[in-house]
C-alpha cells in the first residue's frame, strides 16, 4: 500500500470526503433546490463518463487518502446503469492496493429506489440517505411538484429490505411550510427504524425565496422532539455535519444539521465534483476548477492531483450566510450536487 499524502486546507482541515454529482437531472422540482420550469440540462457529452468519475475518485482516494465518497445529483438514480459506477468505486482502496475500502454512500429522493436498491447494495453501496420533507401527500406535492410520496416511502422500505443500515431520511425544514411536522417525522423514524435528520433551509434555492425568517433553528427542532421523546446528545461528532441525539428509550436516534445557525465549517472535510467535472472546495464556493478539461485534454493523474490540491489551497474559513458580504453561488443546489 502506498502512503497517501493528506490534503490539508489553509485552516488545518484535512479533506477526506468527496461528493460526486453523477447527473444534473432530477424527476422532482423541490422548492429549495431548483425551479419548476426553465432548467437547461447538460448535454450528455458534457457529463463525466463513469471512467472519468472513477479516475478522479481514484486520485482522491489513493493519493490523498479520501475515505468517503457520496453520490448525489440532481437525482443520481436517473443516471443509467448506476450500479456499474458503484461497482467501480467500491473497488477503490484508501491509499492504494491493500488499504481499506472507501465508504460509499448515496443521497436520493427515493422515488425510483425500489427498482435498484438490491443491485446498488450488491454493487458495493453501503449507506443511503433519502430526502423526504413531508408525510402529507398534498404538501409533498406542493413542495416537490410531484405526486410521489407513496413511491418515496416505498423506496425507504426497499432500502431497508436491501439491507442498508442505517437508512437516513433528510428533511429540509422551512418556517410556515413544514415545521409543524417535526414530531410526526420523528415518530415516523422511530416506527420505521430509520434515522431522521432535520436540515436548516440554506440559500441555495433557485427561486431566491430564502430568508433568515424561514430558517427553523436546529435547537428548536431538538426542543420539540425532546418534549415528546426525551433525547440525550451523542458527544462524539467528528467531521460529521449532523449533531446526533439518541432517544432515551432506546428507539434509535435523530440528527440536526445546523448549517445556518451553528455552522460546522470549522470541521468541514468535504469537497465536491459537479456532473460536468467542476471541482468545488465548498458547497457555497464562487469559483471552480475544471477537471474535465484536464481529463479530456490528455492530462496525467499528477495534473489532476495538482489541480485538486491547488483548489483546496484556496478554501476559505467558512460560508458567510446572513452577513452583508455573503455571495450566493451562481448554481442552484441541483446543479452543485448536495
Amino acid at each position: 500500500m502506498m502512503a497517501a499524502t493528506a490534503l490539508v486546507d489553509p485552516f488545518g482541515r484535512t479533506v477526506r470526503d468527496l461528493r460526486i454529482s453523477v447527473t444534473d437531472r432530477c424527476n422532482f422540482r423541490c422548492e429549495y433546490c431548483m425551479p419548476e420550469e426553465g432548467m437547461k440540462w447538460l448535454p450528455r457529452s458534457e457529463v463525466l463518463t463513469f471512467e472519468e468519475i472513477e479516475r478522479i475518485a481514484r486520485v482522491g482516494v489513493e493519493r490523498f487518502g479520501f475515505d468517503g465518497i457520496r453520490l448525489t445529483g440532481g437525482e443520481p438514480t436517473l443516471r443509467a446503469h448506476l450500479p456499474v459506477l458503484v461497482e467501480k468505486l467500491a473497488r477503490l482502496r484508501v491509499g492504494g492496493e491493500g488499504g481499506p475500502p472507501v465508504e460509499l454512500s448515496m443521497t436520493t429522493n427515493g422515488a425510483t429506489l425500489r427498482s435498484m436498491a438490491v443491485d446498488l447494495r450488491q454493487a458495493g453501496l453501503r449507506r443511503i440517505n433519502i430526502s423526504c420533507d413531508s408525510l402529507k401527500p398534498e404538501r409533498f406535492l406542493a413542495l416537490t411538484h410531484r405526486d410521489a410520496l407513496d413511491q418515496v416511502l416505498d423506496g425507504v422500505d426497499a432500502a431497508l429490505g436491501a439491507g442498508f443500515r442505517p437508512v437516513k431520511i433528510n428533511c429540509v425544514l422551512m418556517r410556515g411550510v413544514n415545521d409543524d411536522e417535526i414530531v410526526d417525522l420523528a415518530t415516523f423514524g422511530r416506527e420505521r427504524g430509520v434515522t431522521m435528520r432535520f436540515i436548516e433551509f440554506m440559500p441555495l434555492d433557485a427561486s431566491d425565496a430564502w430568508g433568515r425568517d424561514k430558517v427553523v433553528p436546529a435547537a428548536e427542532v431538538v426542543e420539540h422532539i425532546d418534549a415528546v421523546y426525551p433525547l440525550s446528545p451523542v458527544e462524539e461528532r467528528g467531521n460529521q455535519p449532523a449533531e446526533r441525539f439518541v432517544y432515551r428509550d432506546g428507539r434509535g436516534e435523530v440528527g440536526v444539521i445546523a448549517s445556518v445557525t451553528r455552522s460546522f465549517c470549522g470541521s468541514c472535510d468535504r469537497v465536491r465534483i459537479t456532473a460536468e467535472g467542476m471541482f468545488r472546495n465548498c458547497l457555497f464556493a464562487v469559483r471552480e476548477t475544471d477537471l474535465r478539461a484536464i481529463l479530456r485534454g490528455g492530462g496525467s493523474d499528477e495534473d489532476l492531483a495538482a489541480a485538486i490540491a491547488a483548489d483546496v489551497a484556496t478554501k476559505w474559513a467558512g460560508h458567510t450566510i446572513g452577513q452583508v458580504h455573503f455571495i450566493k453561488p451562481a448554481r442552484s443546489m441541483s446543479q452543485i450536487g448536495g
